[in-house]
């Protein structure tokens, strides 16, 4: 199990599990740099972390004053690494053992942060967000390549971090 850390905000160097396998925690670099991009988005906002993995994403927006997190993560085990990540920072949120496809949100969110597999990297599937979202949301997307069109949602800004990009949308 790789472990990884929380870069700042009240668990601030705080450790995690990470499930392994299939998931690919996102760096500590780069971790940074996306909550850089929204930073003004975060403090207050009800948040999806989609293709969760470990928590890592949604626990570093708790640790920077998100209101709440659901954390949807199709994996089982994975599901479980998420759920104790909660339980050692005494954290309370949801925890979906589900595909994006299937998941039905009791709410909609005013960001979601998605971090989906890169070697199944499927931008039909990312279509699947934007209903989640609030009228303003934004969506952050870690992705292989050129940054996708996605309809419904305005591209704002994107980075390119090692083989990492993370592009910024708003919905209309």
């Amino acid at each position: 199990m790789e472990i990884v850390r929380i870069t700042s905000g009240e668990y601030r160097g705080r450790t995690l599990k990470t499930p392994g396998g299939a998931t690919h925690p996102m760096g500590a670099r780069e971790k940074l740099a996306l909550f850089n991009m929204i930073s003004g988005y975060v403090l207050e906002a009800a948040v999806l972390d989609a293709y969760a993995g470990s928590g890592a994403l949604g626990i570093e927006a708790l640790s920077r004053g998100a209101k709440s997190v659901v954390f949807v993560e199709k994996s089982p085990a994975a599901a479980g690494v998420i759920k104790k990540n909660l339980s050692e920072l005494e954290l309370v949120a949801e925890v979906a053992t589900s595909d994006i496809a299937n998941f039905q949100p009791k709410e909609k969110f005013n960001l979601i942060l998605a971090d989906p597999p890169y070697d199944k990297f499927d931008a039909d599937k990312i279509k699947d967000l934007v209903k989640f979202l609030v009228s303003g949301g934004i969506l952050v997307l870690s992705h292989p390549g050129e940054a996708p069109e996605i309809p419904g949602l305005e591209f704002l800004k994107s980075r390119q971090y090692a083989g990492a990009r993370i592009s910024i949308y708003k919905s209309a």
